[in-house]
């Protein structure tokens, strides 16, 4: 292929997520984070064969949550919108994602998602309380004048570890893309 023939290009405008599914899951180790309690985090989550990659805080129009699939490839990309909090024996991990849909005022028509994640270390109802004044917020310093906020999930998660290290993880894990082609 010719990539100086005009002809022979294919122009791609950036991915858009489509489908996702949710996860959640704590793991604790006595030896590290990240090659202890993190993987045995995203073991539990069921998610620990994937690369993960995480994203901000934005889903498109399309996305749509379904089911998780009943197999992931070994060594496949995951991208996410992932809270993920690690913590020391004794002391809380507490991880919260909450997100919502904006509808047009007008036509109805959804527009997309907001998502706001928590990661610390109170208890998971002030994280759960935190998380719907942040939802809030972007909502009302952003969107409120030509949008609804509608269809609002929270999903979190606490444990103390007793184990040296531990991780805490909650994560929306996309499983496909719309690719634009361009002109």
């Amino acid at each position: 292929m010719n990539v100086n023939n005009r002809k022979s290009k294919v122009v791609i405008g950036c991915r858009i997520p489509k489908d996702f599914f949710i996860t959640e899951g704590v793991g604790e180790s006595n030896i590290t984070i990240h090659a202890g309690s993190y993987h045995l985090a995203l073991k539990n989550a069921g998610i620990e064969m994937c690369n993960i990659m995480t994203y901000s805080s934005i889903l498109p129009s399309i996305a749509n949550e379904i089911k998780r699939p009943s197999k992931l490839v070994h060594g496949s990309v995951m991208e996410t919108i992932m809270a993920t909090t690690n913590s020391k024996k004794g002391q809380l991990a507490t991880v919260g994602i909450i997100f919502g849909w904006l509808y047009n005022k007008k036509n109805g028509k959804k527009y997309g998602g907001l998502v706001c994640e928590y990661n610390g270390h109170i208890a998971e109802s002030l994280a759960r309380k935190q998380l719907a004044e942040s939802i809030q917020e972007l909502y009302t310093n952003g969107f409120s004048k030509d949008f609804d906020l509608k269809e609002i999930k929270t999903i979190s998660e606490s444990f103390i570890p007793k184990k040296k290290f531990g991780t805490a993880i909650v994560a929306l894990c996309f499983t496909n893309y719309v690719v634009p082609l361009l002109k």
